[in-house]
């Protein structure tokens, strides 16, 4: 049994997250079923659980199901997607139990609301601790060319993963109470120092000619190795802020809290979102604010034929 709870940990940890670190602890717990963990209990003092559901309430609330989609809303031409809880790549057993949202949903859901000739606009309701890493970059350039204007409005907190997706519409309004930022990526592994409790040892032989396939983090050698990964990432991660908020990497870097959350209100001052507002401002405002997009034969062909397959389903 050990053994197989070691290897859930395993697979959580192979890969790099943009995540609040507390919330990374909580997937591990939650995975591990360990309901007793300290983490799960500060999590749930924090108040963030709650309003995760509060979003997801308010989602529902908004207007009728989006034809073809399977989370989203539309009220007057306003498509609203949401982006709550942990963010990762594919549904599976560890996000149904953490109350996490898919990738591939909500980027599928995007391509139906661009595609729908209901939808003048989109909203993305974000109320996210961030998540994996895998497939952001695809999805944050899908985001940044996409055919209609889009707005985020931030009802919680865009961390990490979150505010990678969310910089890059048009339009970025935050909840007076609401942060962002966690722009960075962590990169979390264990190494086996003693015998198991039940007497066995598990070894791993790497081929000669891949000596960094599984880095040793208690090594110098390979603790370079690791951070080369994560800086590679992170450099893809600013880059993309920086495309999506339309300013230098520099300022990315220097001003947008240096992997820090920043309150609402700094945060605008900063530049890292555009105005402090309310959701029904937001769903009620016209679309003149928004970048203005045209999209190519091949883009709508694609999301056309994906809003059939949504409805056919």
């Amino acid at each position: 049994m050990k053994q197989e709870l070691s290897a859930v940990i395993s697979a959580i940890r192979s890969q790099p997250w943009a995540i609040l670190p507390d919330y990374l602890a909580a997937i591990e717990a939650i995975a591990l079923r360990a309901f007793d963990s300290d983490v799960l209990e500060r999590l749930a003092k924090d108040g963030h659980a709650m309003q995760v559901q509060h979003s997801l309430e308010a989602v529902a609330a908004l207007g009728t199901r989006l034809d073809g989609s399977e989370m989203s809303m539309v009220r007057n031409g306003v498509a609203v997607v949401p982006l709550v809880g942990a963010i990762y790549p594919r549904s599976n057993m560890v996000s149904a139990s953490s109350g996490g949202t898919s990738l591939d949903t909500v980027m599928r859901d995007m391509r139906v609301a661009w595609a729908s000739s209901d939808v003048e606009r989109i909203v993305m309701l974000i109320d996210s601790p961030g998540g994996v890493v895998s497939g952001l970059g695809e999805a944050a350039e899908m985001l940044r060319a996409g055919p209609k204007p889009m707005t985020s409005f931030v009802t919680g907190m865009a961390a990490s993963a979150a505010y990678w997706l969310g910089s890059q519409a048009g339009d970025m309004v935050l909840d007076r109470a609401a942060s962002v930022g966690s722009i960075g990526v962590v990169a979390s592994m264990s190494r086996q120092e003693a015998v198991d409790a039940d007497g066995r040892r598990s070894y791993e032989i790497v081929s000669s000619g891949a000596p960094f396939k599984r880095p040793d983090p208690s090594t110098e050698e390979g603790r370079a190795s690791i951070q080369r990964d994560v800086d590679a990432i992170e450099g893809v991660f600013v880059g993309d802020v920086a495309a999506g908020r339309r300013v230098p990497e520099g300022v990315v870097r220097e001003q947008f809290g240096k992997g820090a959350m920043v309150f609402a209100g700094e945060a605008v001052r900063v530049g890292m979102a555009d105005r402090i507002g309310t959701l029904e401002g937001v769903l009620s405002q016209g679309s003149g604010s928004n970048r203005t997009k045209v999209v190519g034969g091949r883009s709508r062909a694609s999301a056309e034929i994906e809003t059939r397959r949504r409805a056919a389903q």
